[in-house]
């Protein structure tokens, strides 16, 4: 029994801290009625981006914002941030806040959506201290304006490079970094923001352009955001109630400037053209307005370093932090990627690579060999190009498509049917026929040189003329001269004695 006892005395106890638990956390519960919103219906003005251009100055063209370059000191500390207790010009009133300098704006501060990556997807909110300290920023504020009812972000929103929301051209004042560190500032089109030439790694939205350029803006800002009322009255009454109050601008050198007061609408703090005008008094260029009221709220290392307005749900007596939507957070220089890639430890923003790494993020492997232009390293050696080899992939060798069809025409060689005589017999056989061609050609054309010389020459003929003796000496001694006559015919054929040629003057009659 005793036992059993011990048990349920156990159990109640447990019970009893649950209690104790939940009563602590809805103590802390904020009751969110410190509101300041700028619209009372939906968020943004219906005109679009021509509109703004038609409503500002001639001086600044068909240009809707402005661009600084930011500053890249890599020194320590990365921020700076001080508390300020201030009179406000021309009244009686004195305010609390914090003002934050940070001098590396690219690689030091981020966009962060409640409770880490996929907050604004699931219309959640959170406090600015959990989603800092989850972060591990050393200063952290709240960011753009979201709506109070379902906890849906508004506006545009990038977070480290990567496009969380787009507002799809509504046209409220902007704060974004660029990817090559540049600061932007104004109204931005559904084009501006989605550019890929040179993309957003950081964007938010806030209402009203405070300073444009060095100059109090917020006249011209209300003719570009002005729509509906809102729950302090008119768009003007938003701009012009004194209340908490979060900025964000840029001074000359590109340093941002994170601004913070603490206030309760119509009560206490600044209405934005007091803002406007602090924020230039101290070398301020450009800053736009972020969401104020009971979501104004400062952190430092974690810890609330600033006093909310909103009153706590289980006593109206105390005071409680906002659960809020975006954050602006500076945190240590980081790598990319943080772990270094497994090879490397992150020390301020730069990856120190184990031994036989190297690289920004320490991905790429020491070779014992320079791979040079023609091939890459691994853990094996060189991987060279197609058509290089050796250690260093420094020799040609021979491409890769031209083996492949040596090897495919000597496959197609080898199935051919070989000839009966080779191309060396065949040559042979043909020169030989061309010789004999050329000599019977030149036995033809001697044959008609000779022809064409008896042509010409007609008294050369191959016979030969038989001499005569004197006729008048015949016809005296006839019997000598038949004698000699008979004589004479038998020695026909053997006489070929050209020394006399017989002619007509030498014939007598017979």
């Amino acid at each position: 029994m005793a036992a059993e006892a011990v048990k349920c005395a156990c159990l109640w106890l447990l019970m009893w801290l649950c209690v104790r638990l939940s009563d602590t956390k809805n103590t802390r519960g904020s009751m969110d009625d410190d509101l300041l919103l700028p619209y009372t219906h939906g968020h943004g003005p219906s005109h679009s981006i021509r509109h703004i251009r038609d409503c500002q100055p001639v001086i600044h063209g068909n240009i809707t914002y402005e661009t600084w370059p930011s500053s890249n000191h890599s020194g320590e500390p990365v921020a700076e941030s001080r508390v300020f207790v201030s009179d406000v010009p021309e009244s009686s009133k004195w305010v609390y806040g914090h003002m934050t300098v940070i001098h590396d704006p690219l690689r030091t501060v981020s966009v962060l959506e409640p409770g880490g990556p996929g907050g604004c997807e699931k219309n959640q909110t959170t406090s600015v201290v959990e989603t800092a300290e989850a972060a591990e920023c050393l200063y952290a504020q709240n960011g753009g304006f979201f709506n109070i009812s379902t906890g849906s972000c508004l506006g545009n929103v990038v977070s480290n490079g990567r496009l969380v929301r787009d507002s799809v051209g509504v046209q409220n004042a902007q704060f974004g970094i660029r990817k090559d560190g540049s600061l932007v500032f104004g109204y931005l089109s559904q084009e501006d923001v989605l550019d890929q030439s040179n993309p957003f790694v950081q964007l938010i939205s806030g209402v009203g352009w405070l300073l444009r350029n060095g100059q109090v803006y917020i006249h011209e800002s209300m003719k570009a955001e002005c729509d509906k009322t809102q729950a302090t009255g008119s768009f003007k009454t938003f701009v012009d109630v004194v209340s908490a109050r979060t900025a964000v601008g840029h001074d000359a050198e590109g340093r941002v400037i994170l601004f913070h007061i603490d206030g309760q609408t119509g009560r206490r703090g600044m209405n934005l053209w007091e803002v406007a005008d602090f924020l230039k008094k101290y070398g301020v260029i450009n800053a736009i307005n972020l969401d104020g009221g009971g979501s104004s709220t400062y952190v430092v290392n974690g810890s609330l370093a600033s006093y909310p307005s909103d009153h706590c749900t289980s006593d109206s007596k105390w005071r409680c932090a906002r659960n809020i939507s975006t954050v602006l957070c500076i945190h240590k220089r980081r790598c990319q990627p943080a772990n270094c890639s497994g090879q490397g430890d992150c020390v301020d923003g730069h990856c120190r690579c184990q031994k036989g790494w190297q690289g920004t993020a320490c991905d790429t492997m020491e070779c014992q060999f320079d791979c040079g232009p023609h091939g890459y390293c691994t853990a094996n050696g060189c991987i060279c190009d197609a058509g290089w080899r050796g250690m260093n992939c420094s020799q040609a060798g021979h491409c890769l498509a031209k083996q492949m069809f040596t090897t495919w025409k000597q496959e197609e060689d080898a199935h051919k049917e070989k000839p009966y005589l080779t191309e060396q017999t065949w040559l042979i056989l043909a020169t030989t026929l061309a010789l004999l061609l050329s000599a019977s050609l030149v036995v033809h054309l001697v044959r008609a040189c000779q022809g064409s010389v008896k042509s010409h020459f007609p008294q050369r003929q191959d016979y030969s003329y038989v001499p005569l003796t004197n006729i008048n000496r015949a016809t005296s001694h006839p019997r000598d001269n038949s004698r000699k006559s008979e004589k004479g015919n038998f020695g026909l054929d053997d006489s070929n004695s050209e020394e006399e040629i017989w002619t007509p003057s030498h014939s007598g009659r017979l």
